[in-house]
């Protein structure tokens, strides 16, 4: 298929990737911005921050809209009208009402860095789509590039997405809480690794909850309250709250 890329971002960068080594044809990659009219595309995939998704739809489709010749000519997928697509969990289909009559979702689950590659083929991906035959389009797409594809709706991917939010972002912000505890004793966030890898690869076989090891999952309130004396201010309360909600599972 022939892609049109809006976004320069960590998402849209390892999507590009994916994309030409599945085979497919990248013919334009823009930023939010839109400096250059993108090209004819089959899809236009739109990989940009939440807060910008909005005005990079109605900036698109007015650029794509009042291009000459027609935008769709020559598109070769057998409708008048171009598919666009977001890579937002947490964005709706509906983000696309009133600009795009074909639309849909395809959103990665990952966390990306530009420094970092990652294997494309094992992300699941989760699709949306307005029509049948647009999230057909979409299925194909998804299955080129990944061997995780799922149908989601918008209502339960905001779900999905706060869940996501917990097992990523609020456990890496915890390596950084740890990491601040460490340093003010001298100490290298290294010495941590084994021990959060081995947490990793040990929910790929237990259930989380049952995982869970530490004074808390022991009920040792002596422990607790012996580390929580040793805190001060939020970073109190985070202890205190996380320590109260594994004793509540």
């Amino acid at each position: 298929m022939k892609i049109a890329l809006i976004g320069r971002g960590r998402v849209a960068t390892h999507m590009g990737k994916a994309l030409l080594k599945a085979g497919h044809e990248v013919v334009s990659v823009n930023s939010r911005t839109l400096a250059e009219l993108p090209q004819h595309a089959d899809i236009y995939i739109i990989a940009v921050k939440d807060s910008a998704l909005q005005e990079v739809i109605e900036h698109l489709c007015s650029r794509l809209q009042t291009s000459a010749p027609p935008f769709w000519e020559g598109m070769g997928v057998g409708c008048e009208d171009p598919l666009l697509v977001h890579t937002a969990g947490s964005m709706p289909l509906s983000v696309f009402e009133g600009y795009a009559e074909r639309c849909g979702v395809l959103y990665p689950m990952q966390t990306f860095s530009m420094d970092r590659e990652v294997d494309f083929r094992e992300i699941p991906l989760f699709i949306e789509a307005s029509d049948a035959a647009s999230l057909q389009q979409i299925r194909a797409l998804a299955d080129s590039i990944s061997q995780h594809v799922y149908e989601l709706s918008t209502a339960d991917r905001k779900y999905l997405h706060l869940a996501a939010v917990f097992a990523c972002n609020f456990a890496n912000h915890c390596y950084t809480l740890a990491a601040d505890v460490l340093q003010k004793k001298g100490l290298p966030f290294d010495v941590m690794l084994p021990l959060v890898d081995e947490t990793a690869r040990k929910v790929h076989e237990l259930h989380p909850k049952d995982a869970q090891t530490g004074p808390a999952a022991r009920g040792d309130q002596n422990v607790m309250a012996a580390q929580s004396a040793l805190l001060d201010g939020r970073l109190q309360a985070i202890y205190n709250l996380m320590s109260e909600s594994i004793q509540e599972h």
